[in-house]
């Protein structure tokens, strides 16, 4: 099936079904988002530091909004303090232990800092989850269990291919020690962290009822907000490829599953 045939078979009508209120919280999130190169190239790396930090708050802001929606207020509350917690547990083990993600530190680029971890990390991987969920349950359908938890797993780890290259080079984290094969200096360990850390943050939450359309569309506009920044404006061509090439692959599959009726 060719990609214009999906975009129109069912994507488009997919981004049809977003009420308008969604859909401009999603365009202020994304409009956010595209700031960052300005803020760099007016206030420099000050600037850049402030827009990063808005796009997550912009981004956790809209992924909030929708499942609240959807949610309500106790489940979201629930949702989101386990995976913030988890998260920042993960990452204070992580990196005082180099277990699961392999030996790195946190600069001091983002303040406040808890344990050593910034408090920007947990809410970036807040803004992410739920989209990944959405994707995990379109690959997943019907099945749940154990095939959702490990399709949520795949589509968060995905992300990561353009994240840990980004920071590094951000200098928002740094590996000690990457020796041997690496991914653009990331050691493969930090991605079976990924998976580990994102099937637990599942289990634990056991999403469900989720709002399929905005978590989708957030995930999509990531990718190609992503893809657009690295290999336009952040001057990282390899992993914007790379990283558009994972990301881009589990989307597509997940609209595929979806065009054929899974969920």
């Amino acid at each position: 099936m060719r990609a214009v045939d999906i975009r129109s078979r069912f994507a488009l009508p997919l981004l049809r079904s977003i009420d308008r209120q969604t859909a401009l919280v999603l365009t202020g999130w994304t409009l956010i988002f595209i700031t960052v190169p300005i803020l760099l190239w007016t206030l420099g790396q000050a600037g850049l530091t402030v827009g990063i930090a808005l796009g997550v708050l912009a981004q956790v802001s809209a992924v909030l909004f929708v499942t609240l929606r959807a949610w309500g207020t106790r489940r979201t509350q629930l949702a989101y303090g386990i995976t913030l917690v988890v998260a920042w547990a993960s990452e204070f083990i992580g990196h005082n232990t180099g277990f699961p993600f392999g030996d790195y530190i946190y600069t001091d680029r983002f303040q406040p800092q808890l344990g050593g971890v910034p408090l920007l990390v947990p809410l970036a991987w807040l803004m992410m989850l739920p989209p990944a969920w959405a994707v995990g349950r379109a690959l997943a359908g019907r099945w749940g269990g154990a095939g959702f938890v490990a399709a949520s797993a795949v589509a968060m780890t995905a992300w990561d291919f353009f994240l840990d290259p980004q920071m590094v080079n951000w200098n928002v984290w740094q590996w000690e020690s990457a020796g041997g094969l690496t991914y653009f200096g990331i050691p493969p360990v930090n991605f079976a962290g990924w998976l580990l850390v994102t099937a637990l943050i599942t289990l634990l939450v056991r999403p469900r009822d989720l709002p399929l359309a905005p978590l989708l569309a957030i995930y999509a506009i990531t990718w190609a907000l992503q893809f657009i920044g690295q290999l336009f404006f952040w001057g990282l061509p390899g992993p914007a490829l790379v990283g558009s090439l994972v990301m881009g692959t589990v989307f597509a599959l997940a609209l595929l599953r979806l065009r054929k009726g899974a969920p």
